[in-house]
């Protein structure tokens, strides 16, 4: 367990994510970006609850010895349809293919968290999932969502923040957590440790 008597420093964002970053605002938090070099890990064969939960402690652990007195924080966020995972499309046919997958039908977003404080002895892992129905989409529907929005940075070729009522029928569970950042979950866990990062 980490030391009740202290607090960490500041807190660090492992991520170029400016969907992250806005999420992070939204709950008034402060924080300073600084981006993990890591390579992350694609192949689900643990599922992708485990791929999420690998890549964000990679990021984080990239991170720790630099920053050994701020909690850092690593995500990792995936699209998974039938035990398939989509990660980000390698090219635009690539993107046009997984929402042809994805129309019509329900799929599952994972999006985890990995926290980080050296100095406290804190390692702190956890992901959230959130039920995504998609509508039924025809070519014209894709090729005008991505007019509005570019697919090719996205896990599953699109977000939920832009066009989202060209594509998307419903959302069970977090919608922070589709965009990337399951912040609720983020700051229940933050109370839970004591820890204030509010401006």
């Amino acid at each position: 367990m980490h030391r009740a008597d202290s607090h960490p420093l500041q807190l660090i964002l492992a991520s170029a994510s400016p969907r992250r970053s806005e999420l992070l605002k939204r709950i008034g938090l402060q924080f300073r970006i600084c981006p993990a070099d890591v390579e992350e890990y694609n192949s689900p064969d643990d599922g992708p609850a485990q791929m999420v939960l690998h890549n964000a402690g990679l990021k984080a652990d990239a991170l720790t010895a630099n920053f050994p007195d701020a909690l850092v924080l690593g995500s990792d966020t995936t699209v998974a349809l039938d035990g398939l995972v989509l990660n980000k499309p390698v090219d635009l046919d690539d993107a046009r293919s997984m929402l042809r997958q994805l129309s019509g039908r329900p799929h599952t977003v994972y999006t985890s968290i990995a926290l980080r404080w050296q100095a406290g002895g804190l390692k702190d892992d956890f992901f959230e999932a959130s039920q995504v129905h998609f509508k039924t989409l025809d070519d014209a529907t894709i090729t005008a969502y991505f007019q509005c929005v570019d697919p090719l940075d996205k896990a599953g070729a699109y977000g939920i923040q832009t066009g989202r009522e060209m594509i998307i029928e419903a959302v069970d569970g977090s919608v922070e957590n589709v965009m990337g950042l399951p912040i609720q979950a983020l700051e229940a866990r933050l109370i839970e440790l004591g820890f204030d990062f509010r401006v």
